[in-house]
């Protein structure tokens, strides 16, 4: 291992100063011997031969003496001044609670102290601008939640992009639906398909996008206020996706000598839906039809011929027209007969719906318990509501149903508390409201189906029929003898979510995502060459991984890849990869105890050949950046052949710009970076944990590169190549 720079210097210079005394003293004693008679000559090789070990000892000695002296006065007035100073650009840059240590000569002391002090003033001076501006941002704040919250919980797909296709915003809806879209493949690859800065054309046609900005750019030409584009595309799984385009206006600007004023576009909004299942219901019904037409015309044919033999011949045999009604009779039962399993194989293709949505059957009966409690001021229960229960329901006509008959069982019967029960019933949900007491007779609530619907001085006008019937459900009224209780029933859809519950649940469980940047609407992403574009500017996904061993060339494998992005200084932890992978070998014993990972988590999980497709989308049009690189690149390396999955992204290594940033600091491990950086290690020895720490640390050191005149991808390349440890391979 080459030797560090500081102590290369401290070499240099020793090795200086011997050479300069060897010259000074070899000059001096050859003008000395010059300047010597012969006798004198003889008479100092005579004192000095006995004398020339002693003498080359205490020339050793003496030179061993002076260099502990250089060398404290090399780490007093150079070493210290260089180990401060990189302590003062991380203070000033990355880490303002740090404090320079008290090193070097007491001169060198005394300036530290008055830097210390000078830096507590710069942080006092900081908080206080910091209060302020958090003081005057607390507005635009507020309105940034609400906007987040909006977006959020839209249950419409929303997507935001700049006009080069890239993505600035989207909603939690629109990431499940990308990942319903990657439905049959690994959990990871709906993660590649939507991200802050990714490609909507990774999923919709590029051609589409652009006739459909050209139809709303001629509309806004002509003077359209609402300028609207609506097209249907089939995404690259094969399902059918219906979008809808709106633009997203710039600031107005005049053109021409006219001075007339123009709308530029800066971007676009999609709203996104699935139709595959309504074309696949259409697709149903036409077959209903054609199986109708074609199978009964046959049939109709031999009864209309029956039927006019009968006519024409009224006086043939009795065992001839016998015969005749006989095909009569088989040819109506086989019609019959084809309806009744036309009918119940295609029931739910044969009505046109009011359009329904999904909903949690507990979110519904808690709706409809705040509204009889607040309008009604009605007590209500929740006797039983199965778990997991969905329904399909026009939600705003059903409470206002539900609502409308706690009001009549109130006013007319007097109830004092009402119950909710919810459970399936087939392809059927039964939605119970239960009462103790009163008894409503049949003709009582038809009367209420029929009546318009009144509720605390707000008027519907739809009946409760007329809900009931949107719905394609029935409603009665049954009592329980043995509870002396009384209830209605009504009948309503079930629904089978296109997300599953753990997808819903997992949106309330994390912390909202950072899932808008607005600032990319400034950014064209092919405006410069990646090498010199400036590292701020540039989008980065941040790797590690987990192998079974530490030898790529000798057959170990990666079991695990997480993997996160940076977009505009801003490290996204809820766009991630976090995949456990299925190596097809023995795990060795030693190392399961560092990363975590057992034979049984890797029993069953996607093997490398299946994800690594899924990760070279997500790092499509980034930068990698990992800490010791060398190594987790080798792993993607060999494996080049055998998958066909070559990554010619750029890359950076965090070692390498510590090296860089801190040449005179001994150690490079993350675990040091972190510590000089202030960063709090957590989940160390995770693949994603790994990649989040990465993160930040080189987040961190893009201030500190920038300070010395490292600002462009290029720039950090170049100089990270010129470090020691770019010479390590794997």
């Amino acid at each position: 291992m080459a030797a560090q720079p500081g102590k290369l210097k401290l070499a240099l210079i020793l090795a200086g100063i011997y050479l300069l005394l060897a010259l000074l003293f070899g000059a001096l004693g050859a003008v000395l011997w010059a300047d010597m008679q012969e006798d004198e000559r003889l008479a100092f090789v005579a004192i000095l031969k006995p004398r020339l070990e002693l003498s080359i000892l205490i020339i050793l000695m003496a030179w061993a003496f002076l260099g502990m002296i250089v060398h404290a006065v090399f780490r007093a007035y150079v070493q210290a001044p260089l180990t401060l100073r990189e302590q003062a650009l991380v203070m000033v840059n990355s880490n303002p609670g740090l404090r320079l240590q008290a090193i070097g000569a007491p001169e060198i002391r005394t300036l530290a102290q008055v830097v210390n002090a000078l830096a507590e003033q710069r942080e006092s001076l900081q908080r206080d601008v910091e209060e302020r501006i958090r003081e005057a941002k607390t507005s635009i704040e507020e309105e940034k939640n609400r906007l987040g919250a909006l977006m959020s919980e839209l249950t419409q797909s929303v997507v935001v992009c700049n006009l080069d296709g890239r993505i600035l915003l989207y909603n939690n809806r629109a990431r499940l639906q990308f990942r319903a879209l990657a439905e049959g493949e690994p959990a990871a690859a709906g993660s590649a398909l939507i991200g802050l800065g990714r490609s909507i054309f990774a999923v919709l046609d590029r051609n589409l996008i652009t006739h459909a900005l050209e139809s709303i750019q001629q509309r806004l030409a002509r003077g359209s206020q609402q300028p609207l584009a609506n097209f249907v595309t089939a995404s690259r799984a094969g399902q059918l996706i219906r979008v809808q385009m709106a633009p997203v206006l710039g600031a107005v600007r005049e053109e021409g000598q006219s001075g007339e004023r123009e709308r530029s576009v800066a971007g676009y909004v999609l709203l996104l839906d699935n139709i595959t299942r309504n074309f696949e219901l259409e697709s149903k019904r036409d077959a209903l039809l054609q199986s109708l037409t074609e199978g009964s015309r046959a049939s109709l044919g031999n009864v209309r011929a029956a039927v006019e033999n009968l006519l024409e011949y009224p006086d043939m045999g009795a065992d001839m027209r016998e015969r005749f009604v006989g095909i009569i009779r088989d040819e109506v039962g086989a019609m019959g007969k084809r309806l009744d399993q036309t009918v119940s194989e295609f029931a739910g293709a044969l009505k046109a719906r009011w359009p329904l949505e999904d909903m949690l059957g507990e979110d519904f009966v808690a709706a409809a318990q705040r509204r009889i409690e607040k309008k009604l001021d009605l007590p209500t229960k929740i006797e039983q509501v199965a778990d997991g229960l969905w329904v399909k329901v026009d939600s705003f006509s059903l409470l206002q149903g539900v609502t409308y008959l706690a009001s009549r069982l109130r006013d007319e019967y007097g109830i004092r508390e009402l119950r909710f029960r919810m459970a399936p019933a087939g392809r059927l949900t039964q939605l119970d409201l239960i009462w103790s007491g009163a008894v409503v007779g049949s003709q009582t609530l038809l009367a209420w189906e029929i009546d318009p619907m009144n509720v605390a001085g707000e008027n519907s006008p739809l009946t409760l029929r007329e809900v009931i019937e949107r719905h394609d459900g029935e409603i009665w009224f049954e009592r329980e003898k043995a509870s002396h209780r009384a209830f209605i029933r009504m009948l309503i859809p079930a629904a089978t979510p296109q997300e599953s519950v753990e997808s819903a649940t997992l949106m309330h469980a994390e912390s909202r995502p950072e899932y808008y940047d607005f600032n990319l609407f400034r950014q064209t992403a092919e405006s410069r060459a990646l090498d010199d574009r400036l590292l701020t500017e540039l989008t980065y996904t941040v790797f590690d991984t987990e192998t079974t061993g530490l030898e790529p060339s000798a057959g170990d494998e990666i079991i695990q890849i997480g993997a996160t992005r940076i977009v505009n200084g801003r490290l996204l932890r809820s766009e991630s990869i976090d995949q456990i992978i299925d190596p097809r070998r023995p795990l060795r014993p030693e190392g399961i105890p560092i990363h975590g990972i057992t034979e049984d988590m890797v029993a069953g999980q996607p093997t490398l050949d299946k994800v690594l497709p899924l990760f070279h989308a997500f790092c499509e049009d980034t930068v990698l950046v990992a800490h010791n690189a060398a190594f987790d690149m080798r792993f993607l390396q060999l494996k080049e052949e055998s998958t066909g999955i070559c990554f010619r992204h750029p890359v950076l290594d965090t070692l390498l710009l510590s090296a860089v940033i801190h040449p005179n600091q001994e150690s490079h491990k993350l675990e040091s970076i972190c510590a000089r950086l202030g960063i709090n290690v957590i989940g160390r020895h995770t693949a994603l944990g790994d990649a989040i720490v990465t993160g930040e640390a080189f987040l961190r050191m893009i201030p500190l590169l920038g300070a010395m005149g490292i600002r462009t991808l290029r720039e950090a390349r170049e100089a990270a190549e010129r470090t020691y440890y770019a010479r390590i391979k794997y």
